[in-house]
């Protein structure tokens, strides 16, 4: 039976690591688009190894680079992941029995994120729904980066229980240079968008520790062991580092 057909967006950057796992999970889509904003590594060379449709653009954040994916894909149907994540089987066959008669949307699928050599269960990680199946025509990457999210404003959206698996942080090192990166962009946009500096040092200590208490009891991310531990702990840094470096930014911005 004929299904719609089907475009999978990537953005990359210097994934060298995790695209070809990425693309070989989705070569059964009908069309493939790679996004890549300046890979120093072999990240466009084995895309291309999949695809035709391998196009540069600089770096303008998450969502925006998203939507510029979506906008050189040929067909209504787009199914975006990032370079980290995998279709399964089971993802791969519900998407093709959906799209012969769409009953929603928009599809957000339960993702499984390894870390540490294993699936975290708790701490808010599971099942870290995230909308990555829609028409193209009722939905796009909104939100504010880093965390950008599919908004649909006017449409149905299904939550199927295939999951997305997300091969997420390799080491504690690198999971503490995304919260650094990140962390960045989030209080750049807060503050732009008026948060203050005094506010911030307040919230610094307060939001951090309370965070810890939400992801290690109420999440309970203790009973994902260690690892649990330091899902805890970097959860209530990042949340620190975030005030902090919008208390910074208010300091700088008096300066000048």
């Amino acid at each position: 039976m004929s299904r719609e057909k089907l475009s999978v967006t990537i953005i990359t950057f210097n994934e060298e690591a995790n695209i070809r796992d990425c693309l070989e999970s989705v070569r059964w889509a009908d069309e493939i688009v790679v996004v890549d904003c300046g890979s120093t590594d072999r990240t466009v060379e084995i895309s291309r190894e999949y695809t035709d449709k391998v196009f540069h653009n600089p770096w303008p954040g998450h969502k925006e680079q998203k939507n510029f994916a979506i906008a050189q894909a040929s067909h209504l149907w787009i199914f975006s992941l990032d370079a980290d994540e995998r279709s399964t089987d089971g993802l791969r066959d519900f998407i093709c029995k959906e799209l012969e008669h769409p009953a929603h949307d928009g599809y957000r699928f339960p993702r499984k994120n390894h870390f540490l050599g294993r699936w975290i269960r708790y701490g808010g990680w599971y099942p870290d729904r995230v909308l990555r199946l829609f028409r193209r025509d009722r939905g796009a990457f909104g939100g504010k980066n880093p965390h950008d999210k599919v908004i649909i404003e006017n449409g149905s959206v299904a939550e199927p229980d295939a999951p997305i698996l997300h091969y997420t942080y390799r080491s504690v090192a690198h999971y503490a240079e995304k919260v650094n990166s990140y962390t960045t962009i989030m209080a750049r946009e807060r503050f732009d968008a008026g948060a203050s500096g005094s506010a911030a040092l307040f919230l610094a200590p307060v939001k951090s520790v309370t965070k810890f208490f939400e992801v290690y009891f109420f999440k309970r991310s203790i009973l994902d062991g260690f690892p649990g531990l330091i899902i805890a702990m970097v959860s209530a840094y990042a949340t620190f580092l975030r005030y902090a470096k919008i208390w910074e930014l208010s300091r700088s911005e008096k300066r000048s």
